[in-house]
């Protein structure tokens, strides 16, 4: 996901104030939480009991009547013996009926959970299915991809234009399903059944086109691993254009849906794409999807990490609608939203977070995905510059890290706070070739799993090599921004870390009479002696702090 949009014209003061409110929208500060946010945010005892292991999706969407029908059948492996499941489904949106082994079953609704009473005995460690069908006009997205839901436009020919986007509102915007972060279901069939001039373009690849009499149906066949967010449908007059790449993994197929009259356009921008992939199979190792591909998709809103999917609105331009994020120019130097979208194939489809609080698993090493791609084309001046640069929208509002249990995302700060967290931990490793190692590890390590910060946490340590159990508090847990303190008394430099958390002690490189050195300061105030007089103090601007005279 990226921070809020704004009209892309106005002047980019006014962004910059506005590119925190993104909390406001998908990031809502929701503390008065409810039984509903419980029943979606948490592993209820109707959902602990049961193992995802396949969907198949068959709808048909009515463009007319803004309409959606259709089933989803269920399989899962019945981990412990029970007879209730809890489906989710987001009104308008309504269950009409469930059957499992022939038979219609008793369905308890509550708000947009749905609990079904089975009547087959669910043996342990067996397979078990059913069909969940459903209708209704489901949520219309006003700003997409924010505020989630499906998306009815035009484009400029006239043509129906439709896609879906529920990142934190939850798949079950749109249909029915075990609609959280910590069961992702293991393969997946999308069937969409669309009016015969149009194309459905989702998730994995494309199996069967079959012409219904005014319609087709497109099915898509996804074979590995997928959260229920990165599931879509992207439905248009789209023209397809398709390369092979040779990357780390062997050919990978990167196919490209755009509307008929930007296909000119897209085959100039959409050259981002490969450049992309190079530079993050170096960063972070092989991409994780080669048996599903690549595609980036069309979408009418500005774009999202659909896995293996991923959709582009960015108008063809570079920078985030023309605009650089970090006011260094180099972010113009890049389609933000290929980059960023894609990079999300490693965060957030190949390593997810288990529980929605923990979302800065998934933005902030994809913002920090940015600066590594400049690192690759441009080195590693370039990325500093603009990493560092996007410090100005940061708005220590609140942690980065939500409440769990209840679908509850921390403060925007998880991209470019926490961006600016890994580009002060590469500092602190010292070893850029270690430090690259590491992140293709992590993707190794965690492959194709839902994760805690914890988990991360240990990781990073771990391989380190240094406890980074008060840093992570420190940028992850509060909102202060750690300040070094300090005095200069001819020779004698006193220092020490303040608006810190207890235990933070973490090192600094700072130039002092043009010489590069590390301090390693704690909350107490330590003295240091040279042999000649302190002429300049300052602190590399790698490190995301701040300094104030004692």
């Amino acid at each position: 996901m990226f921070i809020q949009k704004i009209k892309w014209s106005v002047y980019i003061l006014i962004f910059l104030f506005s590119i925190s409110s993104f909390s406001q929208e998908l990031l809502q500060e929701k503390y008065n939480f409810t039984k509903q946010d419980t029943l979606r945010g948490s592993i209820t005892p109707e959902r602990a009991w049961w193992d995802l292991t396949y969907y198949h999706l068959d709808i048909k969407v009515d463009p007319e009547h803004k309409f959606i029908s259709g089933k989803n059948t269920i399989q899962y492996k019945v981990l412990k013996a029970d007879s209730v499941m809890q489906i989710d489904l987001q009104s308008p949106l309504k269950i009409t009926k469930v059957i499992q082994d022939h038979v219609e079953l008793e369905v308890i609704n509550d708000g947009n959970a749905h609990f079904i009473k089975l009547k087959e005995n669910q043996t342990l460690n067996t397979l078990k299915s059913l069909d969940v069908y459903y209708e209704g006009n489901p949520r219309e997205a006003v700003n997409a991809p924010w505020d989630g839901g499906i998306s009815w436009k035009k484009d400029d020919n006239g043509n129906d234009f439709i896609a879906s986007s529920c990142q934190g509102l939850g798949a079950s915007v749109w249909w029915p399903c075990k609609d959280h972060m910590y069961d992702e279901v293991d393969s997946m069939l999308i069937s969409v059944n669309v009016p015969k001039d149009l194309i459905n373009v989702s998730n994995g690849r494309l199996r069967l086109v079959e012409r219904i009499g005014d319609t087709q149906t497109y099915s898509w066949f996804v074979k590995n691993p997928i959260n229920n967010y990165g599931v879509n449908i992207n439905i248009g007059d789209y023209a397809h254009f398709s390369e092979v790449y040779d990357g780390q993994g062997g050919n990978l197929d990167m196919d490209y849906y755009v509307l008929k009259y930007n296909l000119q356009k897209a085959k100039e921008q959409f050259k981002d794409a490969p450049k992309m992939m190079k530079a993050f199979e170096h960063w972070f190792g092989q991409y994780p999807f080669y048996v599903d591909g690549y595609k980036l998709v069309e979408a009418p809103y500005l774009g999202m990490e659909h896995q293996s999917s991923v959709t582009y609105g960015n108008k063809y331009k570079n920078g985030y609608l023309g605009s650089d994020l970090s006011g260094t120019g180099w972010g113009l130097k890049f389609d933000f939203i290929i980059i960023h979208e894609s990079g999300h194939e490693w965060f957030a489809n190949n390593i997810t977070n288990k529980d929605i609080a923990d979302m800065w698993i998934h933005e902030s090493f994809t913002a920090y995905s940015e600066s590594l791609f400049l690192d690759y084309y441009y080195g590693k001046q370039a990325s500093s510059e603009y990493v560092i640069g996007t410090r100005r929208s940061i708005k220590n509002d609140r942690p980065i890290i939500g409440n769990y249990n209840v679908n509850h995302e921390g403060s925007g700060d998880m991209y470019y706070k926490g961006a600016n967290m890994l580009h002060t931990l590469r500092q602190l490793i010292e070893d850029d070739e270690k430090w690259r190692q590491i992140l293709r590890k992590m993707n190794v390590t965690f492959y194709h799993q839902t994760v805690t910060t914890e988990q991360i946490e240990d990781y990073l340590s771990k391989e380190a090599g240094i406890d980074l159990t008060a840093f992570f508090d420190q940028y992850l847990r509060s909102v202060k921004i750690p300040t070094l303190e300090y005095s200069i008394d001819k020779k004698v430099l006193k220092y020490q870390w303040t608006n810190n958390v207890s235990g933070f002690d973490m090192p600094v490189e700072v130039k002092i009479n043009e010489e590069i050195l590390w301090l390693e300061p704690t909350d107490e105030l330590k003295t240091l002696e040279f042999n000649s007089k302190i002429s300049t103090f300052e602190v590399v601007k790698d490190f995301y702090v701040e300094t104030s005279k004692l």
